[in-house]
């Protein structure tokens, strides 16, 4: 479902900026398209932390070097056990 929205978001957004492009996008449409963009970028970056904080590092030798400031995040969502 979250992609399908995120498509969504692109397609309007580029929709829009093709009229931008065109020279035919209203003042509302400018406001619309700057509304969609920050939507858009919102999404991404929850997804993007959401990736960030649910990962684990390990090194060449497959020691967790998963830094501290990401475990405590990943132990207060209940994601660790240690």
């Amino acid at each position: 479902m979250f992609m399908k929205e995120q498509e969504k978001l692109i397609a309007e957004i580029n929709e829009l900026a093709h009229k931008a492009k065109a020279g035919t996008i209203t003042h509302e449409e400018e406001h619309q398209q700057e509304v969609l963009r920050k939507k858009y970028l919102a999404n991404f970056r929850a997804g993007f932390r959401q990736q960030i904080e649910t990962m684990r590092v390990f090194d060449k030798e497959g020691k967790e070097v998963t830094p501290n400031k990401v475990k405590e995040i990943q132990r207060k969502k209940g994601l660790r056990d240690d």
